[in-house]
């Protein structure tokens, strides 16, 4: 049996699966709630792109990406800058690749919009997702965010989308 993943708009149908995702408790300070990011995402309409990660008809995941945010915070508009702004995989499903999926989606997604580029920020310190990050490629900048190391994943030319399947 195989079962598609797929990133799926938050839609009335599916908002309280979003909000009870879970992750694992010793994790919940690196990520904030589902609910919190919908609440963001509402708010920040414009450059916000909330989405469940499915498999099959399993939510496993959530994942908010952000599009040309203005990351100097000055108005200038001269650092815009596109990537993944939360993820949070379900407390029982990670280790399957729903992840790398995430981010994957995050960089197609930010390469259709024109971008070479993906940025990401994380917790630093030995219970956070750096190992994560640094193993799909992202490279720290030398920034930080809100007290998080800031990360940066340069995309290569673009390739058709692969079919993800998993078994």
């Amino acid at each position: 049996m195989t079962s598609t993943l797929r990133l799926e708009k938050i839609t009335p149908d599916n908002v309280d699966a979003a909000i009870a995702l879970k992750i694992r408790p010793d994790q919940e300070h690196l990520v904030a709630p589902v609910v919190k990011s919908l609440a963001e995402a509402y708010a920040y309409g414009d450059t916000a792109w909330p989405r469940l990660i499915v498999d099959g008809d399993r939510t496993v995941g959530f994942l908010m990406a952000f599009f040309d945010i203005d990351f100097a915070g000055d108005g200038s508009g001269v650092d815009l800058r596109s990537g993944l702004w939360r993820l949070a995989i379900a407390a029982g499903e990670q280790g399957r690749g729903y992840g790398r999926y995430a981010v994957e989606s995050v960089a197609e997604e930010v390469r259709r919009r024109g971008g070479t580029r993906v940025t990401t920020t994380w917790h630093p310190g030995a219970d956070g997702p750096e190992g994560f990050y640094l193993g799909l490629g992202f490279r720290p900048t030398g920034e930080s965010s809100g007290g998080q190391t800031v990360g940066e994943l340069e995309l290569g030319p673009t390739r058709p989308p692969a079919a993800h399947r998993r078994p």
